[in-house]
């Protein structure tokens, strides 16, 4: 599995290389919270309105989400993983992208990988100060402005729910600024000890997570889904 970026994409593709995927917890009285996409008081309008954000992220159970030598998925891709992805219903929402992932992906579709085709079609957000207009990736909008600023602007201008693609650097700073709504990631059974590339987690601030969904894939691949709330400090600083 090559390890060109850490995060993996929840695509219905078979092979294809590793990209590099949220629950909500009441907090107790002692914890000081950093609200994410919703405020502590009562919302308006049109904070009500907001879309949501979703992160997806695949990984190993030592929280890489990509590893030299690797087979796409670790090669530990089942049927009922597979027909999962399939039948999301966000694959076909927007999707924020980083330029290393822009780079890997847009390439991987136009060399024909099998099952990326159906990004074609999807509505892309790339942001990126290297990247250079026009985007040969179709419906890619090339983005340079600061991520939290027009990701919050979009959050309350799509007319659909925003998802991400890769990007672990851009997940880590939507999380940080509280605009993830869903956290959401599928832990593989390997241990990349040796030749894991991109670890997820690293720089990320201190996270309660709230459990909303979880799921067994093909008695190997565990689905975890949570609602993030970023914590000022810990429970008992």
């Amino acid at each position: 599995m090559p390890g060109d970026i850490a995060a993996v994409a929840l695509i219905p593709a078979a092979g294809f290389r590793q990209l590099g995927p949220a629950i909500t917890l009441v907090p107790e009285a002692s914890t000081r919270e950093v609200t994410p996409a919703r405020s502590r008081g009562r919302r308006n309008a049109q904070e009500a309105q907001m879309q949501n954000l979703t992160i997806d992220f695949i990984m190993s159970l030592d929280g890489y989400g990509a590893a030299e030598g690797w087979p796409g998925w670790w090669g530990m891709e089942g049927p009922e993983y597979l027909g999962w992805l399939e039948e999301l219903p966000d694959k076909d929402y927007p999707l924020l992208m980083g330029a290393t992932t822009y780079r890997v992906m847009s390439e991987l579709t136009a060399g024909g990988e099998e099952g990326t085709d159906v990004l074609n079609g999807v509505q892309k957000y790339v942001f990126s100060s290297t990247l250079e207009e026009p985007l040969g990736w179709a419906n890619s909008v090339l983005v340079r402005e600061d991520a939290v600023d027009f990701v919050r602007r979009l959050k309350e201008e799509s007319d659909r729910p925003l998802r991400t693609l890769g990007s672990v650097s851009l997940c880590r700073s939507l999380l940080r600024a509280g605009l993830v709504d869903r956290y959401r990631v599928v832990v593989f059974p390997v241990i990349t000890g040796a030749t894991g590339q991109e670890r997820i987690f690293d720089g990320y601030p201190d996270v309660r997570l709230d459990l909303v969904e979880s799921r067994t894939f093909d008695q190997r691949s565990q689905l975890l889904e949570y609602v993030p709330m970023v914590l000022e400090r810990p429970p008992l600083g």
